[in-house]
């Protein structure tokens, strides 16, 4: 009988050790969200490390969800989503991006865009195959890739005065022979940058020169600023027929909760996630899927309104932020997108953003991220953020202002000892 000790390790635990979830003592440990979340909650802190609105979204679309219910959509929806749904879906890209998608055989209804990506991935990909990623990466696409057997490579974003930026000679370096994917994330979580078209070019070149699939995770598509556009790799050429797009009604209509995303692409692209996918949460939200229908639809325009509104309003607040933590002495890349701003506490002489992100509730009652819960552990971008902190703007106003005036007091953590066990979370 087998010790032990010579058992393969269990594919949780595999999966664990690939998101970052297991410390140098073997030991588990919960996300960075889940502790700084929980952080917030216990000590009253404001809580500007999760990234959800603090307002609804449309009330017509909740209205709509309302009705819905009343009518019995309560039972399972179709696998592969409601059918206004997903015609919906397509005639938001043809109306945004001008790709021509099928809604019956090009759209599928997830539960969320988490959803999406792993059913992507583990349709996709296989054991030994590598998944390139842009560092730093939203924290499921390397519990993804851990559970598909894979090997996520990261290739680090640059900082700049023109905010964070891709490296196309390092995205060239990094696809090797057994290179499967690239898992693309543009308006880009958590840097804010979005990527131009000569970044997107790169991209295009290296995953036709290597026939490799894209996966695109675009749920902050219409929340760019400053005269930003956000553009799919999927439009470029000779791209459509090797990228899946992935969005959902989350961030956009803020309606986090709902959890009503999609994925289109080619057909058997599609039908390949949707084996996986059946045998995951198969369907959900039914109630959900005909509001979402509604609001992409849009008929009337108000949730064409309620976007430009949303992205002015969000526009504003980051550069409330922006401009409150600048003045605080912190490094601020402006962030051209998404929720989230990026800001580097060195300047103040806090050089941990771990420790710092966990003494911040207690001692100054704001609650925010540590960049390096992004990257993997020890990479050259992880040390190269290792100070570096995210914080969410998607908040009212007044609570933003409020935390800048909690934030006054960074400065005095500096050189103290602060609670910390010596781990990196990731």
């Amino acid at each position: 009988m087998a010790t032990p000790s010579s058992s393969p390790e269990p594919r949780w635990r595999a999966v664990a050790r690939g998101a970052g979830l297991v410390d140098a003592d073997g030991g588990l440990r919960r996300t960075v969200f889940a502790e700084m979340s929980d952080l917030a909650g216990r000590t009253g802190a404001l809580n500007l490390g999760q990234g959800f609105p603090d307002v609804d979204g449309p009330a017509h679309v909740a209205r709509a969800a309302e009705r819905a219910i009343r009518e019995g959509r309560n039972q399972y929806a179709p696998g592969s989503g409601a059918p206004e749904l997903r015609r919906a879906v397509a005639a938001h890209a043809r109306r945004h991006y001008g790709l021509e998608v099928d809604p019956a055989d090009e759209v599928l209804v997830t539960t969320g865009a988490t959803e999406a990506i792993a059913a992507a991935i583990l349709a996709l990909v296989g054991p030994d195959d590598e998944v390139v990623v842009l560092e730093p990466y939203y924290d499921s696409y390397a519990g993804a890739v851990a559970m598909a057997g894979a090997r996520l490579v990261p290739v680090g974003l640059r900082p700049g005065p023109e905010g964070f930026r891709l490296d196309g000679p390092a995205l060239e370096r990094a696809v090797t022979s057994r290179t499967r994917m690239i898992l693309l994330n543009s308006p880009h979580n958590p840097t804010g940058a979005v990527l131009d078209e000569d970044e997107l070019v790169v991209v295009a070149d290296v995953a036709r020169a290597h026939d490799l699939l894209v996966v695109t995770d675009e749920v902050y598509e219409h929340l760019t600023f400053d005269g930003v556009r956000h553009v799919p790799v999927a439009t470029l050429p000779g791209m459509a027929e090797r990228t899946l797009r992935i969005s959902s009604a989350g961030k956009s209509l803020s309606f986090t909760g709902w959890k009503v995303g999609w994925l289109t692409g080619p057909a058997d692209l599609v039908a390949a996630v949707r084996t996986v996918q059946q045998y995951l949460t198969y369907t959900s939200g039914a109630p959900f899927q005909p509001a979402v229908a509604e609001a992409l639809a849009d008929e009337d325009g108000r949730v064409a309104r309620h976007l430009a509104e949303l992205a002015d309003g969000l526009a504003r607040r980051r550069d409330l932020l922006c401009a409150g933590l600048e003045r605080l002495g912190l490094g601020v890349v402006v962030p051209r997108g998404t929720y989230f701003v990026v800001t580097d506490a060195a300047p103040l002489g806090l050089h941990d953003g771990v420790a710092l992100c966990r003494r911040m509730p207690e001692e100054l009652g704001v609650a925010a991220v540590p960049v390096a819960a992004f990257c993997a552990d020890g990479s050259p971008t992880a040390r190269a953020l290792r100070s570096h902190v995210r914080l969410t703007f998607v908040k009212r106003a007044e609570v933003l202002e409020e935390a800048l005036v909690r934030l006054e007091g960074l400065a005095g953590l500096a050189g103290e000892a602060g609670p910390t066990d010596g781990r990196v979370i990731n």
